[in-house]
C-alpha cells in the first residue's frame, strides 16, 4: 500500500514538473500577451493553493481515501481539457481547474502515509517520499521538453491525464481495504479551530520551512539560468545544474544516512538543512566558475534533503490524525505560495542575479536562526482540539 501511495505522489509532482518547460510557449502559441502568459503560468499555483486547503478539510471529514480517489479522477479529466483550448483566455480557465483538482491529491496522499507510519520510522518514511518528489523534479522537465518538441503540449497533458485516470482506478481497488472511516458520531467528533494550527510552534516552523524551501526554488528557477547565461553557457547547463541538487538529495533520501531523520530532532535537521541552502545561495552570488556552481548546487541538494523530511516530521509530530488533513492542506498551500513569492519578489525588486542570491541566502539564514530559537523551549507539543 505504502509503495502505491508513493507512486501517486511521484506522478502528482511529475505532472507539475512536466509543465514547467512547455506552458509558457503554449500560452504564447495561443496568442497570449506577456501578461496573459504569466497569468496562465501562475494560475495553476493560485488554484492549487485553494485545492490544498479544501483537501485538508475534506480529508479530516471524509478520510484521505475518498479525497485521494476523487482528486485523481478530477485531475485526469482536467488534463484532457487542454486539448479543447482554443485561445489564451480559455487556457486560464483550464489552468484554474487543473491546479484546483491537482491540489486535492497531495495533502490526502501524505495524510494517508502519515496516519499509517510507525512513529519510530516516520522520518525515514518521509525521506523516501521526498526521494519520489526529487525524482519527479529531475525527470518531469526533461520529459515535458523532449515530448513537446516532437508532439504538442495538449498531447503531454493527455498522457498525464491517462496516467492519472489509471492511478485513480487502481487506487479505488488497492487502497479500498485501507479506507479510514471515522467511527464517532457527529456530536462526538471534536472540533479543531484552524487558528490553533498557527499557535503551535512546531506547525509554524513546518509551514515556514515549506514556504521558504519553495521560495528558494522560485528564485533558482528564475535567476540561475540568467547567471549561467551571463557566464557564456546555454540552457542545457542550467538544466544539468538543477538536476545536480536533485540527484544529491535523492541519494541522501535513499541511502542509510536517512536513519538520521528518525534519531535526530526534526528542528535540528531543519535548521541544518535551511542553513546549508542559505550558504549555497550566498556562494552562488559570488562564484563565477562552472565547477564551483556544481559544488554550490550539491550543497543546496544536501540542504534540501535535510529540510524536506524535517518539516514533514515536524508536522506529523505536531498534529494528530483528527486534524492532520488540515495541517497538510495548509502545509502544501505554503508550498504553492512559496514558488510564486520567490520569483515574484525578485522580479518586483528587479534584482540582478548576485543581489537575488544574496537576499535569498540572508532570508534563509534568518529562518534557520528563528528555528533554532524554538529549541530552547523544549519539545514541540501537539495542539489540543477543543470541544
Amino acid at each position: 500500500m505504502r509503495g502505491f501511495v508513493y507512486l501517486i505522489v511521484f506522478f502528482s509532482f511529475f505532472d507539475l514538473f512536466s509543465q514547467l518547460p512547455v506552458m509558457s510557449p503554449f500560452a504564447l502559441s495561443l496568442g497570449g500577451t506577456p501578461f496573459l502568459v504569466g497569468l496562465a503560468v501562475g494560475m495553476y499555483s493560485f488554484s492549487n493553493t485553494i485545492g490544498n486547503i479544501i483537501s485538508g478539510f475534506m480529508t479530516d471529514k471524509r478520510g484521505p481515501f475518498l479525497i485521494l480517489v476523487l482528486g485523481l479522477f478530477a485531475s485526469a479529466l482536467s488534463l484532457f481539457l487542454y486539448s479543447a483550448v482554443a485561445d489564451a483566455s480559455a487556457l486560464l480557465g483550464v489552468r484554474f481547474i487543473h491546479g484546483f483538482m491537482e491540489g486535492l491529491i497531495v495533502p490526502a496522499a501524505f495524510t494517508f502515509l502519515a496516519n499509517r507510519a510507525e512513529e519510530s520510522k516516520r522520518g525515514r518514511n518521509v525521506a523516501i517520499s521526498g526521494a519520489f518528489v526529487g525524482l519527479a523534479a529531475i525527470i518531469g522537465p526533461a520529459y515535458g521538453g523532449i515530448v513537446a518538441a516532437k508532439t504538442s503540449t495538449p498531447f503531454i497533458m493527455a498522457i498525464n491525464g491517462g496516467i492519472m485516470f489509471l492511478l485513480a482506478i487502481l487506487a479505488f481497488f488497492v487502497l479500498r481495504s485501507f479506507n479510514y472511516v471515522r467511527k464517532l458520531k457527529a456530536k462526538q467528533i471534536r472540533r479543531f479551530p484552524v487558528k490553533n494550527l498557527f499557535r503551535n510552534r512546531g506547525m509554524i516552523r513546518a509551514f515556514a520551512g515549506a514556504f521558504f524551501l519553495m521560495f528558494s526554488q522560485g528564485v533558482l528557477a528564475l535567476v540561475l539560468p540568467l547567471k549561467v547565461e551571463s557566464l557564456g553557457f546555454d540552457t542545457k547547463t542550467s538544466g544539468i545544474l538543477l538536476s545536480t541538487f536533485g540527484v544529491v538529495a535523492i541519494l541522501i533520501f535513499l541511502l542509510p544516512i536517512n536513519r538520521i531523520f528518525d534519531r535526530a530532532r526534526p528542528v535540528s535537521t531543519l535548521a541544518f538543512g535551511i542553513t546549508l541552502m542559505g550558504l549555497s545561495m550566498l556562494f552562488l552570488s559570488q562564484i563565477e566558475e562552472l565547477n564551483f556552481l556544481y559544488v554550490a548546487m550539491a550543497i543546496y541538494g544536501v540542504g534540501f534533503a535535510f529540510l524536506f523530511p524535517s518539516i514533514n516530521s515536524l508536522l506529523i509530530d505536531s498534529s494528530t490524525t483528527e486534524y492532520r488533513g488540515k495541517a497538510y492542506g495548509y502545509f502544501y498551500a505554503f508550498f504553492s505560495i512559496g514558488v510564486v513569492a520567490g520569483s515574484g519578489l525578485i522580479g518586483f525588486l528587479d534584482l540582478e542575479f548576485r543581489g537575488a542570491f544574496m537576499l535569498t541566502g540572508i532570508i534563509l539564514l534568518a529562518v534557520a536562526v528563528y528555528t533554532l530559537l524554538g529549541m530552547k523551549k523544549g519539545s514541540i507539543d501537539k495542539s489540543t482540539p477543543v470541544a
